[in-house]
C-alpha cells in the first residue's frame, strides 16, 4: 500500500488536508467521497514528504496544548454542539499543526461511524493510552464531557510538575555551559598569552603552572577532538539513558543521591496519586488503572512497583499493602491509601495525596535549587581559580626575585 496526501473540500466548503493509505489514487478518491468530501488534489507521498506528514519535522504537542484542547472540547460539548462539529471547530483553531491534523483525521473517522475512542486510539502517540482509556470510559458511561474535564486537569497538573523539573535543571545547565566556555577561553586564549611570557623569562615553572600549560597546549592542538568527544559522550549518554540498563542505572542513581531522591520520590508520588485518582474516578477498573499509571511514571523503579502492585491486587491483595511492600513510596502514601480503602473512598484519598505531594514537590524544587546554585558556583570558582593561580604563581615568583635583587 502506498500513502497519499490529499486536499479536499467538506460539504460546507472548508478545506481539509490529510493522508490515506491505499493501493491507488482512485481508491483514495472513492474513500474521500464516502466520507462526504470532494477531492481537490491527491499526491503520492515521497519518503521526505511522508516524514514531514508523520511529524518528523513537526513539533509534538505540549502538555499545555492538550490541556487547552480538552478545556475547549468540554466548553463546546456543554454548549450542545455535536462531537463532529466540535472536532471540526477545534481542528481549525488549534495552533499545533500535528495536533490539528490528528483532530481532523479523528473527525473524519467519527463521521464514517467509528467511535471517538477508536479514532483517538489511532493517534495514541499524541494523546497517550490514559487519554484514550478515559474517552472510552466516558463514551460507555455517557459522560464524555467529564472525561475530557478530568484529562484537562491531569494535563494541567503534569504541566506544573514538568515546569518545576525544568526550573530545577535549567539554571545548573546554563551555569555548567558558561563554565565550559569560560574554561575553554582561558585555556586557549589567556594561558597561551602568558605562556609566551613564561618562555621568555625562562626558569622552572611551578608544577601547577606546568600542568595547566600542558592542558592548554593539548586544547590548542586538539580542540576539535575535545568537541567531538564531548558531542559523542552526550549522544552515547542519551542512547544509554533510553536503554533498559540505562533506565535502571539512572533510576537507581536518582534514588541514591540524597537531595535528588527527595525530589524524585515526591514528584513520582504526586503523579502516581493524581493519575490513579483520575482513572478510578472515571470508572476504569483499578487493575487497568495501575497498568496505565505505571506507563506515565518516568522512574523505572516506581514503574516496576506499580506493575508489581497490579499483579498483587489482581490476586486479591490490598493496594496499600503492596505499595508498602515495594519499599519505594513514602509511608504517608500507603497509610492514607489504607484509610481510603477502609472508608471506601480511594479516589478521594488519592486526590488528597496528590495535592499534598504537589505542594511538597514545590518545596523540594526550591530546596534543590538552593543547594545546586552555590555548589555549581563553588565548583566553577575552584576550576577558574586554579587556572588563575597557575598564571599568578610564576608572576609572583618573578616579582619576588626582582625584590631580592
Amino acid at each position: 500500500m502506498a500513502e497519499f496526501s490529499y486536499i479536499a473540500l467538506s460539504g460546507t466548503g472548508a478545506e481539509q488536508k490529510g493522508s490515506l493509505k491505499a493501493d491507488t489514487a482512485q481508491a483514495v478518491t472513492q474513500e474521500l467521497k464516502n466520507r462526504g468530501l470532494l477531492p481537490v488534489t491527491i499526491t503520492a507521498q515521497s519518503v521526505l514528504s511522508r516524514d514531514l506528514n508523520t511529524g518528523l519535522f513537526q513539533k509534538k504537542p505540549k502538555t499545555r496544548d492538550l490541556s487547552i484542547f480538552c478545556r475547549q472540547f468540554v466548553s463546546i460539548l456543554d454548549a450542545g454542539v455535536p462531537v463532529v462539529s466540535a472536532l471540526e471547530m477545534l481542528s481549525e483553531q488549534t495552533e499545533n499543526k500535528l495536533l490539528s491534523a490528528a483532530i481532523t483525521e479523528i473527525r473524519l473517522d467519527v463521521e464514517t461511524g467509528e467511535s471517538l475512542t477508536s479514532a483517538m486510539g489511532k493517534h495514541a502517540k499524541i494523546f497517550g493510552s490514559m487519554f484514550v482509556s478515559l474517552v472510552a470510559a466516558g463514551e460507555s458511561s455517557g459522560s464524555l464531557s467529564n472525561s475530557f474535564a478530568r484529562m484537562a486537569e491531569q494535563y494541567e497538573k503534569d504541566a506544573k510538575i514538568r515546569s518545576m523539573v525544568k526550573r530545577a535543571s535549567i539554571y545548573p545547565i546554563i551555569i555548567m555551559l558558561v563554565t565550559v566556555v569560560v574554561i575553554g577561553v582561558m585555556l586557549t586564549v589567556v594561558v597561551p598569552t602568558f605562556q609566551d611570557i613564561f618562555n621568555e623569562l625562562g626558569g622552572e615553572l611551578p608544577a601547577l603552572t606546568r600542568g595547566v600549560v600542558a592542558v592548554s597546549r593539548f586544547m590548542q592542538r586538539n580542540w576539535y577532538l575535545v568537541i567531538i568527544v564531548l558531542v559523542a559522550a552526550v549522544v552515547l549518554l542519551r542512547l544509554f539513558s533510553r536503554s533498559d540498563a540505562g533506565k535502571y542505572f539512572f533510576g537507581k542513581l536518582s534514588l541514591k543521591l540524597p537531595v535528588i531522591r527527595i525530589f524524585v520520590v515526591k514528584t513520582s508520588s504526586a503523579r502516581m496519586a493524581r493519575t490513579l485518582s483520575t482513572l478510578i474516578g472515571s470508572g476504569i477498573p483499578i487493575i487497568d488503572a495501575l497498568e496505565i499509571t505505571a506507563d506515565t511514571l518516568s522512574n523505572v523503579y516506581f514503574r516496576d512497583a506499580l506493575t508489581g502492585a497490579r499483579e498483587d491486587v489482581s490476586m486479591g491483595s490490598a493496594l496499600s499493602e503492596t505499595l508498602r511492600g515495594s519499599g519505594i513510596f513514602p509511608p504517608l502514601v500507603y497509610q492514607m491509601l489504607k484509610i481510603g480503602e477502609e472508608s471506601g473512598n480511594i479516589e478521594g484519598m488519592l486526590s488528597r495525596i496528590a495535592n499534598y505531594y504537589d505542594e511538597e514537590s514545590e518545596a523540594a524544587t526550591a530546596s534543590l535549587m538552593a543547594m545546586l546554585e552555590p555548589a555549581i558556583i563553588i565548583v566553577m570558582a575552584a576550576v577558574v581559580g586554579t587556572i588563575i593561580m597557575s598564571v599568578m604563581l610564576p608572576l609572583a615568583n618573578m616579582y619576588g626575585q626582582l625584590e631580592s635583587l
